[in-house]
């Protein structure tokens, strides 16, 4: 494991608990940064804690409600008055149909979720940043935002308005000391698989020509250092992470 420094650095990782979010806690406690994890899964949460051990705080929050948000900036201020990075992992798939079959409310829910949650967790949590003239956000998007994966609609859809406010706000930031970048995954092999059919997990392995899935470990290795001061002259910017599938 490469050494990356993020002594001093406090940061919040939405969906922390489990899969993506919890690989990245490890890694940037192992980089000695403080965090705190915000989940919706109150029990995963205080396992996680306990596996974590500490400098790890938890706080539960419903991301896709812009009071749960406020209110979760509010208690883990009260807790680490600095918040130097953000990492917005919390997401869900969404039913594996075509868009003539798609539930409208399950449509509605992955965007709740994966869009709207990840701008109100920026919306809160740049005010404090542009306080410090110092920050680091980092959005977890997917390969599936650039190309569009069949039987996953919302999803896709999702993830490429991800990218789009990516853009857009590091653009914003771009004259201060706050940096904002997201990645683009292939699939990673977490629980987040039992949302989905085997057969849409058969096809997103077709598509990745190092023939297997990405890791965690290998997701949190690059969230960490676009955590990092390291990271200064990206912005706006997409991280690839796809065994070559989508590399653009």
């Amino acid at each position: 494991m490469n050494q990356l420094d993020l002594s001093g650095r406090h940061a919040v990782i939405t969906g922390g608990a489990a899969g993506l979010g919890l690989a990245i806690a490890q890694r940037m406690l192992a980089s000695g940064a403080q965090v705190t994890l915000w989940d919706l899964d109150a029990a995963a949460l205080g396992q996680a804690a306990q596996a974590l051990g500490a400098g790890v705080h938890t706080v539960v929050v419903d991301v896709g409600e812009h009071a749960s948000v406020v209110q979760a900036v509010r208690q883990t201020v009260a807790q680490q008055p600095t918040i130097d990075a953000l990492v917005n992992c919390a997401g869900i798939t969404g039913p594996n149909v075509k868009v003539w079959d798609y539930p409208p409310e399950q449509w509605l829910q992955v965007m709740q979720v994966n869009l709207n949650g990840l701008f109100y967790c920026c919306r809160e949590l740049v005010p404090h940043m542009r306080e410090h003239n110092y920050g680091r956000i980092v959005n977890i998007a997917s390969v599936a935002g650039k190309d569009g994966n069949p039987n996953a609609s919302a999803y896709s859809a999702s993830k490429a308005a991800v990218i789009a406010l990516t853009k857009s706000l590091g653009k914003e930031l771009a004259d201060t000391g706050v940096r904002v970048n997201c990645i683009t995954p292939a699939a990673v092999k977490t629980a987040i698989f039992e949302q989905m059919t085997p057969e849409h997990i058969a096809f997103m392995l077709s598509k990745i020509p190092m023939g297997r899935f990405g890791t965690p470990q290998e997701v949190a290795a690059m969230v960490a250092w676009l955590c990092t001061e390291e990271c200064s002259f990206s912005t706006g910017a997409v991280f690839d992470l796809s065994g070559g599938r989508s590399t653009y």
